[in-house]
């Protein structure tokens, strides 16, 4: 299990952009589509079964939560996107919430962005894509459910997605990963450690 974001713990949860809690530490943001599996996939890092809300009407989290890590920094698990059951003006609200929070936080060092492997790279994905990728700030893509996939649809599914995100070069990383077999936990800590490590200080060294 990933010692990256095993023990984290409930901060702050956010309703507006007023509301964001001023920087203290370097942010790792989780996105995704509704019903992507992005609570299952947090809890599955975090090693806790209910740290990050699994609802069972997608859509329903309306919140930006924020999750300390033991090493330092924080995990913020951003509302899902793209549910149409969802009255309009709460959608805009979300949206408005999210673009803030991505486009002008500062201490946001990159975006983990869940798709289902089965319905990977929506069009609601692909403005996500296209719209962080202008910040210049890295994007890891956790192709969720790859346990509802036989191996070389798995196979298949992961290199067309990475075939597809090639003009994007280095700036975006693609993966598969399920939460049901924890499959894919190393990876995303390997990609995503240095992200944190680079904005904090380092450990103070013993005394002389």
């Amino acid at each position: 299990m990933s010692s990256l974001f095993r023990g984290a713990s409930f901060h702050i949860s956010v309703a507006k952009p007023s509301g964001l809690p001023a920087p203290i530490g370097p942010e790792i943001a989780f996105a995704g589509r509704s019903n992507a599996g992005k609570s299952s996939a947090i809890n599955t890092l975090v090693g806790h079964t209910r740290l990050a809300f699994v609802s069972k009407t997608p859509g329903r989290t309306q919140l930006i939560n924020y999750f300390k890590l033991v090493k330092g920094g924080f995990l913020v698990d951003l509302p899902g996107y793209g549910f149409a059951q969802v009255p309009v003006e709460v959608r805009r609200a979300w949206a408005g919430l999210i673009e803030r929070y991505l486009k002008e936080r500062e201490s946001l060092v990159g975006l983990v962005l869940i798709m289902d492997s089965r319905h990977p790279l929506t069009e609601l994905d692909w403005n996500m894509i296209q719209w962080f990728s202008q910040s210049g700030k890295p994007m890891h893509v956790l192709l969720t459910k790859a346990d509802k996939l036989t191996r070389s649809a798995q196979a298949a599914t992961l290199a067309d997605v990475r075939r597809q995100l090639s003009g994007m070069g280095e700036q975006v990383t693609v993966q598969l990963f399920s939460s049901l077999k924890k499959t894919g936990v190393d990876e995303v800590e390997k990609v995503v450690a240095p992200w944190l490590s680079a904005a904090l200080p380092p450990p103070d060294t013993p005394a002389a």
